[in-house]
């Protein structure tokens, strides 16, 4: 099995569900799970993207065997086996311009045809080809399809599959224009037969919009005398409204998903349900080591699978929330250093035991722990709280028997009954108003374990003065 991204763009959440997929397969064989990077699109192909895609792999933990094969550092044998069609006359040399190309899909258009070569060049003569090239024109070479053949072949997920070679769009390019004595550019069908071949690959599992290259691929593998590999082809990746899933929609990205918090392990273990069944009794919470076990392409729907934001919110919460609170401070201090937020460990984990089990994503506990570095200003219903009757006395009574320093749970309780019996309210006026004062907001963490983390430092007797 092999994932063959091409480094145009950063690690796209579809290529990284194929690369789920192909890994998932190859652990459950037994087999190899191997890298290509497609980048022989000179124009767009960047090694920031390389090392992006990279990355994002190993972030999932979806380890690859062996070195990746760069493929832009193959193309002599790209052009070996172009060369080789040529000699066994299954390609050819076109010399049609850009401008008649242009023409013959204009009148098709109008003639409400579907756009297609129309082989002009396919049986040129000996004395043809020179007057083209005595005219200066370049050539592309093209691999003949026969109208008349039938492409078949089993596909893991979608069962039989038929194709005729009318419906391919006549002879396909597989090198760009160059001089007559040249072989230009090799083009995406033919590499990547080629490389499959070189690779030994033995599946290949990639997204359904790639159906009609399998076609053209299994044409290729027969004129070169290559052995075919067994085909998968996965549903697409949609969005709500059931159109593939784009830009438009937002994030779309592996790195986009880890800057907003998400986790490896929800994240590898969402795309893996986009798709793909579990067994009954096994849930939809697993690791990939777990779903390889069992993986198969039996249980991989054929239908698109549309993105869930809530699933992928509720598995980044339920990992979140397993983590131990010296395990969450892996993840959250890289954060709050970012912020110049720093404090004593032993203080951070408490902060993290605190704020886990509220958690979604990380940058939940960017935001939730803000109050805990920075002073908050009093939202509205905060000041409201602090006007209303008795909230102020409580917050004195309270304020007045407050020592310097640490404070047990116990002592902070007793603090509390004193307070409300000097002050004569309700134990719940002066919690209120305690939560309005330390945290700025009527909303927040257990309000117990928040005045204990801001107690040490004087920070709770500050944030208690300024509102009297």
């Amino acid at each position: 099995m092999r994932l063959a991204p091409s480094p145009t763009g950063t690690l796209h959440i579809g290529t990284a569900r194929t690369a789920v997929f192909n890994w998932l397969f190859a652990r459950h064989q037994g087999g190899q799970f191997l890298l290509r990077i497609e980048d022989t699109d000179k124009e767009r192909s960047k090694p920031e993207y390389t090392a992006n895609i990279l990355e994002g792999l190993q972030w999932l933990g979806l380890n690859w065997d062996g070195e990746p094969v760069v493929q832009s550092e193959r193309i002599a044998e790209h052009r070996a086996a172009i060369q080789q069609l040529l000699a066994s006359g299954h390609a050819y040399r076109c010399y049609a311009t850009e401008a008649e190309l242009t023409e013959m899909r204009e009148r098709q258009a109008a003639e409400n045809r579907a756009p297609r070569y129309d082989n002009r060049h396919r049986d040129l003569t000996p004395e043809q080809e020179q007057a083209f090239i005595a005219e200066g024109r370049e050539a592309t070479i093209r691999f003949r399809i026969d109208d008349n053949a039938t492409i078949t072949w089993s596909d893991l997920v979608r069962g039989e599959m038929r194709w005729s070679g009318a419906d391919l769009g006549g002879d396909m390019v597989i090198a760009r224009r160059a001089p007559a004595d040249q072989i230009g550019d090799p083009l995406y069908n033919l590499v990547v037969v080629v490389d499959d071949a070189a690779m030994a690959i033995t599946h290949v599992i990639r997204g359904e919009d790639h159906i009609a290259n399998t076609a053209k691929q299994l044409l290729l593998y027969t004129a070169l005398g290559a052995p075919a590999p067994v085909f998968a082809h996965t549903p697409l990746i949609l969005n709500q409204e059931g159109r593939k899933l784009s830009k438009r929609d937002g994030v779309t990205s592996v790195s986009d998903f880890r800057a907003q918090g998400y986790t490896a392990e929800a994240l590898a273990n969402y795309m893996t349900l986009l798709g793909w069944s579990p067994p009954e009794g096994m849930g939809e919470r697993f690791s990939l080591a777990e779903a390889a076990a069992v993986f198969n392409f039996d249980r991989v729907n054929r239908a698109g699978a549309r993105f869930d934001w809530d699933k992928l919110n509720w598995l980044n919460s339920q990992v979140l929330h397993e983590r131990s609170a010296a395990e969450l401070l892996g993840d959250l201090q890289p954060l709050w250093t970012s912020q110049g937020w720093t404090a004593d460990a032993s203080w951070l984990e408490q902060l993290c035991t605190l704020l886990g089990p509220s958690l979604v994503t990380l940058q939940d506990g960017l935001e939730q722990a803000r109050p805990f570095f920075e002073r908050p200003e009093l939202d509205g219903a905060a000041q409201q709280q602090l006007a209303s009757d008795g909230a102020r006395p409580a917050l004195a009574a309270l304020l007045e028997r407050l020592p310097d320093g640490p404070l047990s749970a116990d002592a902070a309780q007793a603090l509390l009954t004193d307070a409300v019996a000097a002050a004569g309210v309700k134990k719940g006026v002066l919690m209120k108003t305690l939560r309005a004062a330390l945290l700025g907001s009527l909303q927040g963490p257990d309000l117990l374990t928040t005045w204990l983390l801001l107690q040490p430092s004087g920070e709770a007797r500050q944030r208690i003065a300024r509102c009297l």
